[in-house]
């Protein structure tokens, strides 16, 4: 917390350029740049500032910096006792807020698979994954234990892209039983050479705690992967 309260104070500072007290600022006018520590605020300022937009989009900046300018000032804070309280506060927030995320999320991936699920050619398997077949090869077959060589596309049902082999330009090699429960089911219906277009629900991916930036809570995923090359094939059990 005491992180998020320094890229606040940042933030204030560089994105609103907050000048004297009679509410002026010097957004967007030239900032002398004349020594390395000026150079690292700076640098500081842009990178916390980029953070803040993404954690926290509703907020006012002119309040956060009124707050900042009274706390550098010695001012008495009018909401909080102290700053663990404040702290208390803004990770009450962030918990109300990611549940609010989170309950949007499973709503659009539940309404988004149940009309996917009625097209041709999509397939639903008993857990609730779904699956169309884009090219069928006739390799083997991976098991849960095998070690996989495979491309990947991976985007949201909106379809911004979180993840891309394809886009990297390098298959990606993992454990079939060390990547979400979609992958490890997914790619055991796959043969060598098959690429498949998968839409994992949120059960099967990475649940209510998401993964990074670009997948928040109850996020349902879709995935187009090829199955290059089964590297170690374990026996089934």
């Amino acid at each position: 917390m005491k992180h998020r309260n320094f890229f606040i104070a940042l933030v204030a500072l560089v994105a609103l350029g907050v000048s004297a007290c009679n509410g002026g600022s010097v957004s967007g006018q030239d900032v002398k740049i004349e020594n390395q520590s000026d150079s690292v605020s700076y640098a500081l300022g842009h990178s916390v500032g980029n953070n803040l937009k993404t954690q926290f989009p509703t907020a006012d900046p002119q309040i956060v910096a009124q707050a900042l300018l009274e706390a550098f000032e010695g001012k008495e804070n009018k909401l909080f006792e102290n700053g663990q309280a404040a702290d208390n506060y803004i990770r009450t927030y962030l918990r109300a807020e990611s549940e609010k995320k989170a309950q949007e999320n499973q709503a659009k991936g539940v309404a988004f698979l149940a009309e996917n699920g009625k097209k041709a050619g999509v397939m639903t398997t008993a857990s609730g994954l779904q699956y169309e077949v884009i090219k069928e090869g006739s390799g083997a077959k991976p098991v849960a234990e095998s070690m996989v060589k495979v491309h990947y596309h991976g985007t949201t049902i909106e379809g911004e892209v979180f993840d891309s082999s394809v886009d990297r330009g390098q298959p990606a090699e993992f454990p079939l039983n060390g990547v979400i429960k979609g992958w490890t089911e997914g790619l055991q219906l796959m043969t060598v050479g098959s690429k498949y277009k998968f839409y994992i629900p949120s059960e099967l991916a990475y649940g209510p705690r998401g993964a990074g930036a670009k997948i928040g809570p109850n996020t349902t995923l879709i995935f187009e992967v090829e199955l290059l090359e089964i590297l170690k094939q374990e026996p089934a059990k």
